[in-house]
């Protein structure tokens, strides 16, 4: 079986890959295995200098790479190479930070010596998504892998190119081989080498259903899941918020990707005293944003990933429009492309879709709320627990209702972005577990306790 790859820009098909069959794959996972019994032996000093060789072969192509994502999934330029550029960060942070937080940690104990080990667990399975392709996958792999382990990765069905691509930088890095290897794979394929006990972990990035049926699969024999699933982040803006830098921050944490992330800000809570203001605000920072050829330097939002993403926010749309919202497009559009206008939405109802569901895309309901416990009430309203921002100059209130919102990370007076020194991940059905800082790097690796009694000394015999 065949899958295409497709410019959704342009709508032409770029490349037709072969999906590899079940035997196959479990082929590549048993040379993953036989790896592993190699690169665990290396110390975390050597595994931190290739990891460094990473950051340098990502940075000297980042041209090219971009080039890549903004081919196969529409990201504009910019923030494609931006993506890059961040996963060279992140190995720097991990080569630099790594390899001290995986030492041995001694606890005081009666006995001569306890100390706690962190041992890899062997092969972990990465199904990672479309929407980030290069960062997603190095944010699941470079932790793993520093701590031993070796990663194969089942890539979203619409980037197969960035997937091969990835496999190319860390061999081009000069990692030993089948320590990282890309299978162009079905999703159905990917959960029979979870149930034939072929991986010894799995981290997922998606969907919740999609996560659901990861950890189904994995819970039955008892592996270990780390899950970042969807996301319906709220954005609360108080009275006293500086409203201008407000306004302009939701803008930008709604449309990052093409509002396409599951830390996008999904509904923006705003005090009824500044409601009208902020709404004008929004939608003039909003109108002014360049839509197009995602290729374009001055391109701010291109196109969805795929053609069927647009039919998916227009029906959440046109519920919000029948159940009696009022709707302001902030642009028209008559070219190429899986384009979606944005949709700045009032008059929401609880049990309007926009408000029920994620929206993976350009789609912005304003939410008016009186008081700090009506907008914390609001915000957890959702099944979902991701992130969050709250946006006030009282820093008391700001960090009261920090502590109150269900989810994995809050942002004051900014927005929500992930950051390798920073614990990331959520709650409720946005999943579990943790990736990055020193939480991520954990995740996947034996917690193994070591207690060294001193030699009992014996008396002469009788």
């Amino acid at each position: 079986m065949k899958i295409k790859s497709i410019n959704p820009f342009s709508g032409k098909t770029l490349e037709e890959y072969e999906l590899v069959t079940f035997e196959q794959a479990a082929t590549a996972t048993q040379k993953a295995r036989e790896a592993f019994l190699s690169w665990r032996s290396h110390t975390y000093p050597e595994r931190a200098w290739l990891i460094r060789s990473l950051a340098a072969v990502l940075r000297e192509g980042k041209q090219d790479f971009a080039r890549v994502m903004t081919e196969e999934m529409g990201k504009v330029k910019a923030e494609a190479i931006a993506e890059v550029e961040k996963c060279a960060w992140l190995c720097d942070y991990y080569a630099q930070n790594g390899p001290t937080a995986l030492m041995p940690e001694p606890i005081y104990t009666e006995a001569l010596k306890s100390y706690v080990r962190f041992d890899p667990i062997g092969v972990i399975l990465a199904i990672m998504p479309w929407n980030f392709p290069f960062w997603q996958v190095f944010r699941a792999a470079i932790p793993a892998m520093l701590a031993g382990n070796t990663v194969v990765l089942k890539h979203a069905s619409n980037v197969p190119g960035c997937a091969l691509k990835i496999q190319d930088i860390f061999k081009d890095a000069g990692f030993p081989d089948d320590t990282f290897q890309a299978l162009i794979a079905s999703s159905g394929t990917a959960l029979q080498l979870i149930d034939r006990d072929l991986v010894d972990g799995v981290t997922l990035t998606g969907s919740s259903q999609a996560g659901a049926k990861v950890a189904q699969t994995a819970g039955m024999r008892i592996k270990k899941v780390v899950l970042e699933l969807g996301g319906s982040d709220p954005f609360i803006v108080f009275e006293d918020a500086d409203l201008e830098q407000a306004a302009k921050t939701a803008v930008k944490a709604r449309m990052i990707n093409t509002g396409q992330s599951c830390i996008a800000a999904k509904r923006f809570i705003v005090h009824k005293d500044v409601f009208d203001e902020f709404k004008r605000i929004f939608i003039d920072t909003m109108s002014g944003l360049q839509m197009g050829d995602p290729s374009q330097d001055d391109t701010a939002f291109g196109p969805l990933a795929r053609e069927d993403f647009v039919a998916d926010l227009e029906r959440q749309l046109q519920d919000a429009i029948n159940k009696g919202a009022a709707v302001v497009r902030t642009h028209e559009y008559s070219g190429p492309g899986y384009m979606f206008p944005p949709a700045v939405l009032t008059e929401v109802t609880p049990d309007m879709a926009v408000l029920k569901e994620e929206t993976f895309g350009p789609i912005a309901p304003l939410i008016p709320f009186d008081t700090v416990q009506q907008a914390v009430e609001i915000a957890n309203s959702t099944p979902y627990g991701l992130g969050g921002a709250v946006w006030t100059n009282d820093m008391t209130r700001a960090e009261v209702v920090a502590a109150n919102l269900d989810c994995g990370a809050v942002a004051v007076n900014d927005m929500v972005k992930s950051d390798p020194r920073l614990p990331f991940g959520g709650t409720k059905k946005s999943g579990m577990g943790r990736e990055l800082s020193h939480y991520g790097l954990k995740e996947f690796v034996n917690i193994k306790s070591v207690v060294v009694a001193a030699m009992q000394e014996t008396g002469p015999e009788d």
